[in-house]
Parts: structure tokens; sequence; C-alpha cells
């Protein structure tokens, strides 16, 4: 594609509307805008759209909105399952109501019924309608935690997972099939209204997806027992989550629940926060303020789409607020909940834990422990979903906890993808537990590394953006793909994995055998000591991620083990 070639008919074509025109004509005097804005199409990729808000090909906007949904509307059509319809619904971030109606009309336009959420609402509870409602698809307009000049769109199918290989590449050659937007079907609101194919979703939704989650607390008698003591903050920042997080926790029975008031509006300028990540502890800048004045026990904080959750613990000894990693946090739910269900003799016998190969080790220590299977899969939610789905199918093995070292878990089946809002209510349940045996949540996750090792965690990015920012990060992995590597700082390199190309390599031995995981450009380094390496280019960002972890019998050996493997890691990729 030529740019200019490009950008000159998004600027003169009957095609695009007049306000499109004038965007595109302000920028005419900056070429470096103009390539990339039209350097590429927006890929429809296995994740869906995420993109910059704006004119243009590279852009999100009504017309690469558009041409993904008309290219799902024809698989659905070619599928036959049209009449099982389509959930929609949308977070806090510009043009997301407005993109989703677009989205709704479009389906119905080609005779395929939506149901729309009337409000926004977050991401775990599209997923459970999805499956409520036995539709055949659904679609979440959100750009997740990325910044706010970003929205996108990601497509679920009738299990309420995102889209997995081969579906994934089905839909996406029939977005790619779209060449000309004056392919993209229209109906008015009013005619999908009376013909029946528009339908929206009331609270009534909220209402079982909330009594789901009750239902799912393991000591709701403690919970009331703590209900006066406990204190809770907790942050939407600005997103969806408030649309029923509090009404969840009062209805469990905590009586002091604080939402932080500047942050409790959705709102997708999100102006108290450069990002709204639940992963970056300058976003709880506001929480803690609050937790300090009214001495919280527990913050939390979910991203806008809320299927993240980021946590802040009291430490009682230090009086300071200590800060938990995803995998931290997600790992001192699974052991709160899995030990539970083991005392009450209700822990499946052919239970699984479903982790990533990002994730931290300490999940197959706690598998092993309470003789769960491990099993791993590639990054994304979407992956746990799919083992979901297949365990669901053959009926040979039981969920018992899913998670994700991006601050995402899942704690039941209602579901199949990331629930921060769940993981806010697991989160208080075990502060309740734990406060009821005279300990905090950091005295819990002390507990945990005391009985399993000192694991710890970090992860790098390294942000290359634009076209020659691509190439790059191109470069990058195929250089480290193609130089054998059996030193990382103070480790010997004992297995290499390339799981683009399905190779294991054994670095002692030089056996090469098959990962048995689909294809994606992961690298992955099995290290001496329990510690390990990861490489790959992000699918939603313009940056290349390098994750690590290490065990070790201290706190502080492990926090300075993880600095020198990060070092040298660094040295190795740049």
């Amino acid at each position: 594609m030529n740019y200019m070639e490009e950008y000159q008919r998004w600027c003169e074509s009957e095609e695009f509307d007049e306000e499109t025109k004038k965007e595109l004509l302000e920028i005419k005097d900056n070429k470096e805008e103009i390539e990339d804005r039209f350097y590429k199409e927006l890929e429809f990729g296995t994740a869906g759209l995420r993109g910059i808000i704006g004119a243009g090909t590279n852009r999100m906007n009504k017309y690469t909105v558009g041409k993904a949904t008309q290219g799902l509307a024809n698989y659905i059509l070619e599928q036959g399952t049209q009449k099982k319809g389509v959930a929609i619904s949308y977070d806090s971030r510009k043009m997301s109501k407005e993109f989703s109606m677009q989205t709704a009309l479009i389906l119905c336009a080609n005779g395929i019924k939506a149901y729309l959420f009337k409000e926004l609402r977050p991401v775990p509870e599209l997923s459970f309608a999805v499956r409520n409602l036995g539709c055949t698809a659904g679609i979440m307009i959100t750009a997740s935690h990325n910044p706010p000049k970003y929205n996108g769109y990601k497509v679920y199918w009738e299990d309420g997972a995102q889209i997995v290989a081969p579906r994934d590449k089905e839909i996406i050659n029939k977005v790619r099939n779209v060449t000309s937007f004056n392919d993209i079907k229209q109906i008015t609101e009013q005619e999908a209204l009376e013909k029946g194919l528009l339908q929206i979703i009331s609270t009534e939704m909220d209402d079982k997806y909330l009594t789901t989650l009750k239902n799912a607390v393991l000591n709701p008698e403690i919970i009331k027992e703590q209900a006066k003591k406990i204190k809770v903050v907790y942050t939407p920042l600005h997103g969806t989550g408030n649309t029923i997080t509090e009404r969840l926790l009062k209805e469990l029975g905590l009586e002091n629940v604080y939402v932080v008031p500047e942050q409790s509006k959705p709102d997708g300028n999100f102006p108290t926060v450069d990002y709204p990540n639940p992963e970056d502890p300058k976003a709880f800048k506001l929480a803690l303020e609050l937790a300090k004045k009214i001495d919280a026990d527990v913050v939390l904080a979910t991203d806008p789409d809320a299927d993240r959750l980021g946590i802040f613990a009291k430490d009682a000894k230090t009086g300071k607020y200590m800060d938990y990693t995803g995998n931290m946090s997600a790992l001192l739910i699974a052991e709160y909940r899995i030990s539970q269900m083991k005392e009450k003799g209700i822990l499946p016998k052919k239970g699984m834990f479903i982790t990533t190969v990002v994730s931290s080790n300490l999940a197959k220590a706690i598998s092993k422990y309470y003789n769960l299977e491990c099993i791993e899969v590639l990054t994304g939610f979407k992956n746990i979903g799919k083992v979901m789905r297949e365990a669901e199918e053959k009926k040979d093995k039981t969920y018992v906890f899913g998670y994700e070292e991006s601050y995402g878990c899942l704690i039941g089946d209602y579901a199949r993808d990331k629930d921060g809002i769940a993981a806010v209510m697991a989160l208080c349940e075990a502060a309740c537990y734990y406060m009821s045996k005279g300990k905090t949540l950091w005295d819990a996750m002390i507990d945990i590394y005391e009985k399993y090792g000192y694991y710890k965690e970090t992860q790098v990015s390294i942000v290359r953006e634009g076209a020659q920012g691509a190439q790059e990060i191109k470069d990058m992995m195929t250089k480290m793909r193609n130089t054998p590597i059996t030193q990382i700082g103070n480790y010997k390199v004992l297995t290499f994995k390339d799981i683009d190309k399905d190779i294991v390599k054994n670095m002692q031995t030089g056996e090469i055998t098959k990962t048995g995981l689909p294809q994606s450009n992961v690298l992955y380094y099995e290290l001496e000591d329990d510690s390990w390496c990861c490489i790959r280019p992000s699918g939603t960002e313009p940056k290349i991620k390098l994750y690590m972890g290490i065990k070790a019998k201290t706190d502080e050996e492990a926090t300075k083990k993880l600095e020198e493997l990060k070092d040298a890691m660094l040295k190795i990729v740049e």
C-alpha cells in the first residue's frame, strides 16, 4: 500500500464522510503523521482490533470497526448461527458507546440478532452473558488498560472465550475479504428494534452474574463476622468496574467499602491517571492517599474493562502498603481458595490449575502440593479458555483455577475470561478469613513464600513505535532466535524453546523435541535453580516484552537474583 495514495483516496472518495476528510486535511503537511495513519491497515488479529482512535487505515474508526464487523457477520452467516445472536458490551473509552451501537446495527443489517448492553459493563460480565444467553459470539469494545488515545474490539465465541485457532484465522480471512467500505451493510436503530433484531440487555444480567459470583464464596459467614472491622478501598480507574463492584461487596455484607470518589465515574479521558493500568503503582496514587487517611486494610484497582486487578495490602508490622504483582495476587487467591476447598472436601480429584508460560513457577509448586494438574498454555487468557472448553466437552477434568501474570485470574467456570470483579470479591473474602486468624493479606503472602520458596518475577517492555519500530522488534526476535545462548547472567541455559518453530532444545545434550504448543512468536529459556526467561513481541502494543523469574530462600536473596537476571537479559536483547 502506498500510504500517500491511500491518504488521498480517504480525502477525496465518496466512501468517507466530511468529518473524516476534515480531520485528514488538517494533517496534510505532516508527512510523518500521514505515514503512521496509512502505512498499513489496522490488523484484525487473533485478539481483534486495537489502535489509536482517528481517521486512517491504521486507526480505530467507524470504517475499520465496520469492516471488522461485516467480516465477522459474513463468518457467522456462513456458520448458520445468526439466530443465536451476538452479545455486545463496551467500556468507558472515547467512542466505545458509538462503536458498540454501530457494531450492533451492522450485525442486525445482516440479519443477525444483537444483544447490546444498555450501559457500559465489564469484560467478565460480557463473557458470562454470551454463555447465559446462548449466543454464537460476543464483542467487547475496549482497549483494556491502554492509554486514553486507544480503543479496541475483542471477539468472543459461544463458550465465552476469545476466539482461538482455527476459528481466529477463519474470521481474520473473512475480515480481509471485505475490500470496500461500501460492502458494509447498514440499518437504522429504529428498524433493527422493530424487526426484533436489536435487543437491549438490562440490569437483569447484573443480577444473574452477581448471584453466580456470590455462590462462589467459600466462607460467607467469615465475611459477615469481619464485615464491620475490615476496611477496603477500591478504584475502577474511571472504567466499568464500579457499575457492579460496590454493589457486590455490600451485598456480601462488607460495611466499610470506600470507592475513590475522583475515579468512581466512567471517563474515557482518565483525567486522574497517566495510564489506567493497575499494573502501574502510579495509578494507585489517589487510592493509597484515601487508604492512609482511613487506615484501610486492602487497596484494590481494576482496569477500564475490569478484567485485571491490582492490589496493595497493609503490612501491620511496618504500616506500609505493600504492592503485589499479578503473580502474587492471583497466587494468593489460588492458595486461599484451593486450601479451603481441600479443607471442606470439595477439591475435585481431577482438578486443573491452568497457567501460562510466562507466569510464576510458584503455580506449579501449589499444584503439586494439592495434587492438581498444572497445565501451561501460551500467553492470553483465551488459551486458558480453550483448555476449559475441551475439559467441558470431554467431561474428564474439572477447572479449579486459572491465571496469567498480567493481573488476571478466573475463580470459576461461569465465564471464560479474566474476571477482575470476582478477583476483588475473592481477595476481600481472603482478607476477612486471614483477619479472623489474626493475620493480614501480607502475612498470608509471606506464609506462602515460607511454605513454597521465595518466587519472584518481573517484566520489562522495550517500546518501539511506528513502522521503523515494528522492524526493530522483528530484528530483535530474529537475533535472539538465531543466536545460541548457553548462559544468561549467573545461570546456565538448560533448555531453549522456540515455540514458533515448535522446538525444545536440550542445551546439554543437543536433543530436540516438540513444545506441543500452538505456533507463536515466543522464545523461552529454562535456567538452573528453577529460574527462567522469556521474550515475545506484544500482540496489542508496539513493544517487545521480556519476562523472567527466579526462586530463592529469602526475600532479599530473591530481589538480588532477579535484578541480576534482568540486567543480564537486557544486555543480550539490546
